[in-house]
């Protein structure tokens, strides 16, 4: 099966007045097309930075990262944003829905850097609202939707631009049990049958249940990298 995600020798530095800190250590990961992978670990181990700059929104400082073909460390801010609107898939913990905008305005905010027209737009953020199951909700704000539903409009935009890969940053992590539950579900449903890769951090053990591999993270190191270079790969799940 083939690769959609290669990071290699990855080091992260953070500058603080003087001090330099180095918050990814040498990560070598692998990814196959059509994973479910789980990122866990301690607060401060690195895993957001990771899944930061696996979707490109943030650059490493050593060591090379390649997703779907591109290699993220060589291209210019440009390209790497025009990149990011059709390739990679955005759902954070607290939604990042603006509070003025329809459920519908907000799933269709990344295709207005794209050729689009208008009517192209709106059709598909309707059919992505439809997939998450929230098709008569498009003209409903944020603020007139509950927890649960508001992540299902945050998952219909990342899915608006049919990314190949969604990246997801504690997906769960502001929801009730049975609210993250159906999150989940939905999540599991989109890589089933809309055949797409999801590299997910999380500290719920129920959440990493639902993926297919699990990959843990301490002091800016996957555990396994000490024998070996960890490998997302969909016919094991490996464990610290």
């Amino acid at each position: 099966m083939s690769e959609l995600i290669r990071c290699t020798n990855v080091c992260k530095d953070y500058v603080r007045g003087a001090e330099s800190i180095r918050v990814l250590r040498n990560v070598d990961l692998s990814v196959a097309v059509g994973t479910i992978v789980a990122l866990m670990g301690p607060s401060g181990s690195g895993k957001t930075t990771l899944l930061n700059l696996i979707g490109g929104l943030d650059a490493p400082t050593s060591g090379e990262i390649e997703v779907d073909g591109l290699r993220l460390d060589s291209v210019s801010a440009r390209h790497l944003a025009r990149w990011r609107v059709r390739s990679v898939g955005f759902v954070f913990q607290f939604y990042n829905l603006l509070p003025v905008l329809t459920a519908q305005g907000n799933v269709e905010l990344p295709l207005l850097l794209t050729d689009l027209s208008r009517s192209e737009r709106k059709r598909n953020a309707a059919l992505a609202l439809d997939i998450v199951g929230l098709g008569d909700r498009g003209r409903h704000k944020p603020g007139e939707l509950s927890g649960g539903q508001q992540q299902r409009v945050a998952i219909a935009r990342a899915l608006v631009s049919d990314p190949r890969l969604l990246v997801c940053d504690e997906p769960t992590g502001d929801l009730d049990r049975q609210t993250a539950d159906e999150i989940l579900e939905l999540l599991q449903t989109l890589h089933r049958d809309l055949g797409k890769t999801i590299v997910m951090v999380t500290h719920d053990p129920k959440a990493a249940d639902h993926a297919m591999v699990t990959l843990h993270m301490d002091k800016g190191k996957l555990a396994s990298q000490d024998d070996q270079a960890a490998s997302a790969l969909p016919s094991a799940r490996t464990v610290a």
